[in-house]
């Protein structure tokens, strides 16, 4: 088992970070605070994430478990949203987010815990929540990198399509090479993680099981098992969010409503 880190190990870890910052700050890139306070907001929030998963693990209760999926799923959507440059008006990108994010991560969460019942307890806190975790980050990335690409291009594009609707196009044959391209950006860091794992890397559950002990052989065929459900989850959940984020800058009209989206953040 891997043994818990002491306080000199963690701060010399930290000096890491830190040491970031200081090369940030002599070649004034510009990225030292936003480096820092992402540093700090993820030490606070995997501490609290980690006393709050000790006492739901504890109490074995699937409310609290299921209150948790909630909330971990809202925060995903607000993320996706968050990080766009450009964002559907009247909250829309985080409604389309959301609809991608929690369709995708649920219909893939449920069928790896169907196929897990067979081999241990799938209703347990503490399959469930690391589960639908990672499936959950898999999915958000995608959306998030797929809707910005489709904002960013229809944006660039916007005369290009107007010019295919006059000719009589449907909006879906006019934006057809978009949505192609804004999910084949979606899914690149997917395929790129699977391209490059065991022979670049060894991905985050294969290597905690090989530290904790367990036969390496075993420690890949989970791994295998987790991207095959990643790679499902972050193709279905670009796909939607693509497909909405489109459905929601058109009209009944073939229209091209780019009145719906907000200006474009720097």
């Amino acid at each position: 088992m891997i043994p818990g880190f002491t306080s000199l190990e963690m701060a010399l870890a930290a000096g890491l970070v830190m040491l970031s910052a200081g090369l940030s700050l002599v070649l004034k890139l510009g990225i030292h605070l936003a480096l820092s306070l992402a540093a700090l907001r993820m030490v606070v929030q995997l501490l609290l994430v980690g006393l709050l998963l000790r006492a739901i693990f504890s109490s074995g209760s699937p409310w609290l478990t299921l209150g948790l999926l909630v909330i971990m799923i809202g925060a995903a959507s607000y993320e996706v949203g968050a990080r766009q440059r450009r964002r559907l008006r009247q909250g829309w990108t985080f409604l389309v987010s959301g609809a991608a994010v929690s369709s995708a991560t649920l219909f893939v969460a449920a069928f790896a815990l169907a196929s897990l019942s067979g081999s241990q307890n799938w209703t347990a806190p503490a399959v469930v929540i690391p589960i639908a975790g990672i499936i959950l980050g898999s999915a958000m990335n995608a959306a998030s990198i797929g809707i910005g690409s489709l904002l960013d291009t229809i944006s660039a594009e916007k005369a290009g399509i107007e010019a295919r609707l006059a000719l009589g196009h449907s909006m879906r044959q006019a934006t057809e090479p978009l949505l192609r391209r804004a999910i084949h950006a979606g899914t690149i860091p997917l395929v790129n993680q699977m391209a490059g794992a065991g022979l670049i890397t060894l991905p985050g559950i294969m290597s905690g099981q090989v530290l904790a002990g367990f036969d390496p052989l075993a420690a890949a065929q989970s791994q295998i098992f987790l991207m095959f459900l990643l790679s499902a989850a972050s193709v279905g959940c670009v796909v939607i969010a693509v497909f909405l984020t489109l459905r929601r800058l058109s009209d009944e009209r073939q229209r091209l409503r780019l009145d719906r989206l907000e200006p474009a953040r720097l």
